[in-house]
């Protein structure tokens, strides 16, 4: 296996000359590079592909760095959208209920490790409701509490059961009986790999 530095040159090499992220460019990174400051490369290269489509090795490569670099949450992050690539994607905007009306006391960690149940509209052999598991990533906050609204990336464990699931679709979230959080599908992209 290579080292973490040869890994991120072999990612930015994967990248197109033209990609470009908030004026960041893939030369930015190239200098970045040459000055060796591994932790910023890879923030950068996230970045950028954040912007558009990269393919599976190229979120591999960052993976196998960021674990190199013992940065845990970089590796489940490229990872994460290593998945996505051979998967396809479900974002939606996800609202938990107060504390008080709702199952969940506390926030849990948005860094994909909570896998709820789903109901997506999926039906079980007898017509009865049958919910599917889904790993969830939290865009761009650490956690998610009661009372609160954020943007999610949905892992689903069984993929295939959720090809139906369109942009508008509402889905609720369960961890236990009741409903422990409503979600509003915002994007929906079939695997790339």
């Amino acid at each position: 296996m290579e080292d973490a530095f040869t890994l991120l040159g072999q990612a930015v090499e994967l990248l197109p000359e033209d990609a470009v992220r908030g004026g960041l460019t893939v030369a930015d990174v190239r200098e970045e590079i040459r000055c060796q400051e591994w932790e910023l490369v890879l923030d950068l290269l996230v970045e950028i592909a954040d912007a558009r489509p990269m393919s599976e090795e190229y979120w591999e490569f960052l993976a196998e760095a960021a674990r190199q670099m013992m940065l845990d949450r970089g590796r489940r992050w490229c990872e994460w959208r290593a998945w996505e690539v051979r998967h396809g994607m479900v974002r939606a905007t996800l609202s938990l209920p107060e504390a008080d009306e709702g199952p969940r006391r506390t926030a849990f960690s948005g860094d994909g490790r909570l896998r709820p149940l789903w109901d997506i509209g999926n039906r079980a052999p007898d017509g009865g409701r049958s919910l599917n598991v889904a790993t969830l990533w939290v865009e761009d906050a650490d956690e998610l509490g009661p009372g609160e609204t954020a943007d999610v990336r949905l892992a689903p464990l069984s993929p295939e059961q959720w090809r139906h699931v369109r942009v508008g679709d509402v889905i609720t979230m369960h961890e236990g009986a009741p409903v422990a959080g409503t979600a509003k599908v915002v994007e929906v992209l079939p695997p790339r790999a």
